[in-house]
């Protein structure tokens, strides 16, 4: 698999340096956005996978973080700024993406922050490659889509998926359940706490995400489960207790019951550092400055 590595002359995002990632995956070149900011150690951001997924919300947490390290945070394929095609989105598309990026851009044994889904492949990569990374931490990390969370089997799902796939009604589906009211409906419910923080100009910008054209392939397959790398919560702790890396992990405080027992579990593992911060599944964004002061003295520590 061919992979090559272009800068652009754009600051966007979170006011770092745009850079632009070309990957090939099953004959179909495309386009990964991601952006640095800062110098030294380099520390990986890994946004959780949404409907409005985008490295942006990571933005103020790697503000905060570039003092300390260089710090990298991407869109994922099929999200954000990066292409969007009628892929079949699946758990081997990202897993050999994340593996394939690594090794392609950096040299040395990485620090890693990854939130929600994205926990499952940065475990699956550090179990099967044990040099690529140096310490991993992950912000209230799930495993499970919400169509299957909900109980819907996977012939269920699968049909879901079909439909928000096809043209017309796809199209339809899709305007429909990423509505600003909608939107803001699922931020108050799951992923913030404070509701003055959904400010319309906030909203605007989520929703703005969620419009771009093939916007729908990607979200389909997070939201229907056909990118959980693992099915039973039994798979993601035998991944953690594979691991021979360090690992931190931040349980939200007022995350969904079941999403936080799951956590809790996860976190009662031997040789896990977890702390209990505010917020819901977004506390990465919503909380910043506290995810900074409690993943920074484990970040620096000597291993």
């Amino acid at each position: 698999m061919s992979t090559n590595l272009l800068s652009t002359d754009d600051a966007v995002g979170f006011g770092g340096v745009v850079k632009e990632f070309l990957w090939n995956w099953e004959n179909q070149s495309l386009r990964v956005v991601y952006e640095t900011m800062g110098q030294g150690a380099p520390l990986l951001l890994l946004p959780a996978f949404s409907s409005v997924s985008t490295r942006e919300e990571m933005g103020e947490l790697a503000r905060l973080l570039a003092p300390h390290f260089q710090v990298i945070a991407l869109d994922w394929p099929g999200f954000g700024e990066s292409s969007r095609p009628s892929l079949d989105y699946r758990p081997e598309l990202y897993q050999q993406f994340l593996a394939d990026f690594i090794n392609s851009v950096f040299n040395t044994a990485i620090n890693v922050l990854a939130a929600g889904h994205a926990a499952t492949y940065v475990l699956q990569l550090a179990v099967k490659q044990p040099a690529t990374f140096a310490k991993i931490v992950l912000v209230a990390p799930t495993w499970r889509g919400p169509l299957p969370t909900m109980g819907a089997n996977p012939q269920i799902a699968g049909m879901v998926r079909g439909l928000v796939r096809s043209p017309i009604v796809g199209q339809f589906l899709y305007k429909l359940n990423t509505l600003p009211s909608f939107l803001n409906f699922m931020y108050r419910r799951h992923v913030f706490v404070d509701a003055a923080r959904l400010t319309p100009h906030f909203m605007e910008k989520k929703w703005q995400t969620t419009q771009k054209p093939g916007a729908r392939f990607a979200s389909a397959a997070f939201v229907t489960g056909n990118i959980d790398a693992v099915h039973e919560q039994s798979e993601f702790l035998a991944l953690m207790r594979s691991l021979s890396v360090p690992l931190m992990m931040i349980i939200s405080e007022s995350g969904p019951p079941k999403s936080t027992a799951e956590m809790q579990a996860m976190a009662a593992l031997p040789g896990v550092t977890s702390v209990v911060l505010p917020g819901s599944l977004g506390l990465h964004e919503e909380y910043p400055a506290e995810v900074l002061e409690a993943v920074l003295p484990f970040l620096k520590a000597l291993s």
